[in-house]
């Protein structure tokens, strides 16, 4: 391979840029070009100054906030004693990923290109902008911004003629050769316990908690359309603490039937130890994944078989199938011009890797061992904001889980892989460990106890605000207004009883939407603009903080539009100036949202 070597840097939330960051990967060593990928916060940043070539591949977080695996990084690339030449020397281009359904779309591939060029770096093309709701995905951005891309370094470090680019049809090397033990090793590692922890370390990814559920209480009415689960786990002795507004991040499994499924139709041996080994110096062993380990602890807790495929698992499946018609198959929906035909197999109706895997079966019969962790992406903890203050359940963590259930036109009903398997424990029939960890929230509240909270959190995202107020009212501060909505005050009201009780003693005002109980409907922004006058007193004249949490699709524009229209109505606001207003309120950190897809 020639001398330069590129470097391929992604910061992902949910795994998608990741993904892309490995296609650009393989794309370049197709082209006979050394590559690294890694993620951003893992890299010494103050060694970009002797880079000469990076792609950056970065997603776009909730409400424009930057990855979790890139929030160092972006500290750092924002300094402002940075000189404007620190990086005259670079090459870049800059990948986004998000969601236009978003107000902040793309915001962190944006803004990190800016900075790029304000630090000296030259581009080599304009950002690409990949959109989540394109009908194809994001893919229909990338692939023409990829060609471009590719014509532009190869001009700038042509290749040798005599390398010769590695057609696609034909699989590069595995990451790493599964070493296969013949028998049950002498040292096999030692399962996660309490006693295990480091005592120094608070739990985390790469050392997480296994907390004991301690209750799963379904709390909607057994008529109600919707399972919703208030579960409780016991932290005492995990060195974990919390304030309201952080997120609690559950590591889930994959179901024993599935894990079975996966073993029979690839033909592997539960049984089976291995050791994994790099093929390539500098590549270290995958996270949470334990030397030597089992083939049924590979499948049950680590490889993602219930999540929808990505185009690179058809990819890499294409190249590897013996079968002459399932490879055509695969090379056709893992093209440019067969997105649509994905679309329509895979994406809209949720197929999941164990299901193609099913319906390939002489494909998925003959994929080499090595290949596992590069055609299959590994499960990835999944956050669920904290319901509960320490100050109110010392020692406990409670969580208002949806179990997440829907139906395609696939026969089997699709289910949410953490919330189906949390809500399948049952720890009255014994002794039940969830693996666990905590991190800050994209949520703070105010410190003074005399700045009023209007907490805004229709159905399940009432969560945070009930850690909020239970921890507010513990520490003696008034002035909570929560407006919580849901359709049937006795079917999936969370909470009645408490927020009755905290009514009584003068510690909360309570305002509710019930949307199903009325000929019309009446959600949480129809009953913000009621009490116009009182929010527009508590916010301009009080100076409140405002907090909005719940689903992502309508409801966050809904409310945005009711805010500015009683900033119009009760403040006398021009649009214009309502809309500035409002652009004051999210840039001092009196308007907050967390909003989930």
């Amino acid at each position: 391979m020639p001398s330069l070597r590129l470097l391929v840097l992604f910061g992902s939330q949910t795994g998608t840029a990741q993904d892309v960051a490995e296609r650009l990967g393989r794309e370049a060593r197709r082209r006979r070009l050394a590559c690294r990928v890694q993620d951003l916060d893992s890299y010494a940043v103050a060694d970009l100054i002797r880079e000469p070539l990076v792609i950056f591949v970065c997603a776009t977080a909730g409400q424009g906030e930057p990855p979790d695996n890139m929030r160092n990084f972006w500290r750092f690339i924002f300094r402002k004693n940075l000189l404007a030449t620190s990086l005259c020397q670079l090459d870049f281009a800059v990948l986004g990923l998000g969601d236009s359904s978003y107000a902040k779309f793309n915001f962190v591939a944006k803004k990190l290109h800016r900075r790029l060029l304000q630090l000296g770096g030259s581009a080599l093309l304009p950002a690409c902008l990949g959109d989540e709701q394109h009908e194809l995905g994001p893919d229909a951005a990338i692939d023409p911004w990829l060609v471009a891309l590719w014509e532009k370094v190869l001009g700038l470090y042509p290749v040798p003629a005599e390398l010769t680019e590695i057609p696609r049809g034909v699989p590069l090397p595995s990451t790493f050769t599964l070493q296969l033990f013949q028998d049950v090793p002498n040292t096999v590692p030692q399962e996660l316990t309490v006693s295990s922890l480091d005592p120094h370390q608070p739990p985390s990814e790469s050392q997480p908690f296994l907390a004991p559920m301690v209750t799963n209480e379904r709390v909607t009415g057994p008529s109600h359309f919707q399972d919703v689960r208030l579960i409780e786990f016991d932290i005492t002795g995990s060195g974990i603490s919390f304030v309201a507004g952080d997120v609690v991040l559950i590591q889930p499994s994959n179901s024993a039937t599935h894990a079975q499924q996966f073993c029979q139709v690839l033909g592997l041996d539960p049984d089976q130890w291995f050791t994994l080994q790099p093929r390539e110096p500098g590549v270290s062993s995958p996270p949470g994944l334990p030397q030597p380990c089992s083939v049924w602890h590979l499948v049950t807790q680590y490889l993602d078989i219930a999540s929808v495929p990505r185009r690179s698992f058809f990819e890499l499946l294409a190249c590897l199938s013996p079968h002459e018609l399932e490879r055509e198959k695969l090379l056709e929906l893992s093209s440019t011009t067969g997105q649509e035909a994905l679309c329509e197999y895979c994406s809209r109706p949720r197929r999941t890797i164990l299901e193609v895997l099913c319906d390939f079966p002489h494909s998925a019969g003959a994929i080499p061992a090595d290949y596992l962790l590069d055609l299959i992406p590994r499960i990835r903890p999944r956050a669920f904001s904290i319901a509960s203050s320490l100050l109110t359940h010392p020692n406990r963590l409670q969580i208002l889980m949806a179990v997440v259930q829907y139906q395609t036109r696939l026969r089997e009903p699709r289910r949410g892989l953490c919330s189906s398997w949390l809500a399948s424990l049952n720890p009255g029939q014994g002794s039940v460990q969830v693996p666990l960890w905590v991190r800050p929230g994209s949520l703070a509240f105010p410190e003074s106890p005399d700045t009023p909270v209007i907490m805004v959190g229709p159905g399940t995202g009432v969560a945070p605000f009930r850690a909020a107020i239970q921890e507010r009212v513990a520490q003696g501060k008034t002035g909570n207004f929560l407006f919580f909505g849901c359709r049937w005050r006795d079917q999936d009201f969370y909470w009645e009883a408490e927020w009755q009780e905290l009514e009584k003693r003068g510690c909360l005002t309570l305002i509710t939407a019930f949307s199903r109980e009325q000929d019309q409907k009446v959600y949480v922004q129809h009953r913000l603009q009621e009490l116009g006058p009182l929010v527009w007193e508590l916010l301009d004249r009080r100076g409140a903080c405002f907090y909005l949490a719940g689903n992502a699709k309508f409801m966050p524009a809904d409310v945005t539009e009711a805010l500015t229209s009683l900033f119009q109505q009760h403040g006398g606001l021009s649009s214009p100036d309502a809309a500035a207003y409002l652009d004051r309120l999210q840039r001092t950190l009196r308007f907050q949202v967390e909003t989930w897809a």
